[in-house]
């Protein structure tokens, strides 16, 4: 008997911010089983801003979506039917096979998960590509020294916050914006970090450099970037000699129509000596055991807390993605599927 699976497509490439007509609800049969594969039903399925730029037609370090055909992102799934000895009915696995309710895997290149260590939702999150995402960028590309003073931007999301508790536990002063005073006050209060701004307050790039040197008294030795823009600009003023950045990404950027300009005082690099440096997770898979091992530990001695905003059923994934670039994500984005 055939299983039934839902599945969102793209349907057309956006144009600027994302709407509800570039996505497709489409239902589909999948067909039998061959020797070594496996049937996936997903419980949880991940939106992230990096899926955006795989739906423009151009090359990047990932392909680029396909105007047609069933989008693909992280999901946690447990195996219901297999003809794979290696992967046997009741294994969960974190795949990319999201943006659907089911999927065919081969199984060689999911990664399984112990739904009994965390919610199996957090192998999407802080035990997953965000959190690793924060450790290596944080520690590897940001080279993280004893008494840096640390600042984060969107420090609330998946990556920033996992990003402002790793520098708490290790130590360091912290700061870092977000979109909101509720998510600012979980920043202090929870996660505690030294000082969080609401970066919606201010309503030029002055005014917010003025907000982020009071939050950072002594300069900033490394910005954690993820928003770009008017923080980007104003970072630059306020970085200390031999400062390190780490890109991780430039949300204010993803849905630009038209070139815009970059950052005025960009000659600051060579003034102070700073180390701007993009980076993609990928390049770093060889820390997942260091990973795996700290963030962890971490969460058990209280150090690293996370949230989570939590759309229900595969309908509401475009809602969901489209809602990370309106701020309404409170941690990391899901879909629950199940």
């Amino acid at each position: 008997m055939s299983t039934t699976s839902k599945e969102i497509r793209l349907a057309s490439r956006p144009t600027g911010m994302p709407a509800a007509e570039n996505f497709e609800l489409a239902e589909v049969d999948l067909p039998a089983l061959e020797d070594g594969q496996v049937l996936i039903k997903n419980h949880w399925m991940s939106v992230d801003p990096y899926m955006r730029g795989r739906m423009m037609d151009i090359q990047s370090y990932v392909p680029p979506f396909q105007v047609g055909e069933v989008l693909s992102g992280g999901a946690i799934g447990e195996v219901v039917e297999s003809k794979n000895p290696d992967c046997p009915v009741g294994t969960w696995l974190n795949h990319m096979g999201g943006w659907r309710e089911f999927t065919i895997s081969d199984g060689m290149l999911d990664q399984r998960i112990d739904p009994n260590l965390a919610p199996p939702q957090a192998f999407l999150g802080v035990l997953g590509m965000p959190g690793l995402t924060a450790y290596a960028g944080l520690l590897r590309v940001g080279e993280l020294k004893d008494g840096d003073q640390v600042f984060v931007t969107a420090a609330s999301g998946a990556v920033g916050s996992v990003v402002c508790q790793i520098a708490k536990a290790k130590g360091h002063y912290v700061a870092g914006s977000a979109g909101s005073d509720d998510k600012c006050k979980w920043l202090e209060d929870i996660a505690g970090i030294d000082k969080a701004i609401n970066y919606k307050n201010y309503g030029s790039q002055p005014e917010l450099e003025a907000a982020m040197a009071e939050a950072c008294p002594k300069g900033i030795d490394v910005y954690f970037e993820n928003v770009g823009g008017d923080h980007l600009t104003s970072a630059l003023n306020l970085m200390n000699q031999f400062a390190r950045a780490p890109f991780c990404g430039m949300i204010s950027r993803y849905n630009d129509t038209a070139p815009v300009a970059g950052p005025p005082n960009l000659v600051m690099t060579v003034a102070k000596s700073l180390k701007l440096q993009g980076f993609i997770v990928t390049n770093h898979l060889d820390m997942a055991e260091d990973f795996l091992r700290d963030v962890p530990a971490w969460i058990k001695d209280g150090k690293i807390k996370w949230e989570e905003t939590v759309y229900e059923g595969i309908e509401k994934a475009p809602d969901a993605f489209m809602g990370l670039f309106a701020g309404a994500n409170f941690g990391k984005m899901l879909v629950k599927l199940s």
